[in-house]
């Protein structure tokens, strides 16, 4: 895994990233590093900072006198009126110059300012993400491998027969989840959405979908005497439960 940081790092990618030249596959690959590596990040960190420091280094300003120096210059000379307008515009545009570089380099600071904070949301989404991943893979070891676990099986009715599920419910942890094994084939305008009555609340708890994983666990509101609920709904889902239609009751 060093190694692999190691290479990362002494690749280009992070200033090619930091300047907007990357490949959408590159930003991928550079967003995941950033949120998974602090070596990473804290070096994209310092990259950022020191572009920063240098754009405002080499801002451009007007120089100070450069307005009287250029008066000075064009009362020197004669004829007056030919020579004014001359150095007028000279003046005119040297000023034009500096004030269009100096707003140049204004944009791009602000550019770095607006990437900076684009970039810090999508790593606190990331991290908040994968922080969501990381307890819920914790929880499911505990439901799975805690002797206090209890299992309750699932059976669909005449609706739905070949359903088949068990409900994992531990009480002293508080943790409930529900693997389906199996689920029966409906038509495509069809789909089988799961729910859960918890303190005398409905709860929507979304579409349950054909896992190739079999050994794939959804998670389960908890409470005392919660009753879970199968139901067969419009494809997409529906937003309160078909009654009629439910296929497989879960009392956990």
């Amino acid at each position: 895994m060093k190694e692999k940081i190691k290479l990362f790092l002494e690749s280009d990618l992070l200033e090619k990233y930091l300047i907007g030249s990357t490949t959408s596959e590159e930003t991928l690959q550079v967003e995941r590093y950033i949120a998974m590596y602090p070596e990473v990040r804290e070096t994209y960190i310092e990259l950022q900072e020191n572009l920063e420091t240098y754009a405002k280094l080499h801002a451009l300003q007007t120089p100070a006198g450069l307005k009287n120096r250029i008066l000075g210059m064009i009362r020197k000379e004669r004829p007056v009126k030919k020579h004014f307008l001359t150095y007028a515009i000279a003046a005119s545009f040297i000023a034009f110059l500096f004030a269009g570089t100096a707003f140049f380099f204004y944009n791009q600071n602000q550019n770095l300012v607006e990437k900076n904070v684009i970039v810090s949301n999508k790593i606190k989404g990331m991290e908040e993400d994968m922080r969501k991943q990381l307890e819920d893979i914790r929880n499911q070891f505990i439901v799975l491998h805690n002797p206090q676990t209890k299992k309750y099986p699932v059976n669909g009715n005449k609706k739905a027969k070949e359903l088949k599920a068990v409900a994992y419910v531990n009480p002293v942890k508080k943790l409930s989840y529900i693997n389906v094994k199996n689920l029966p084939h409906l038509p495509e305008e069809q789909c089988f959405q799961m729910w859960a009555e918890v303190n005398g609340k409905m709860v929507n708890l979304g579409v349950i979908k054909d896992f190739s994983d079999k050994d794939h666990l959804l998670a389960l509101p908890y409470a005392d005497n919660a009753v879970g609920y199968i139901t067969i709904e419009p494809k997409g889902g529906n937003h309160k439960p078909t009654v009629k239609n439910i296929v497989a009751n879960i009392s956990y």
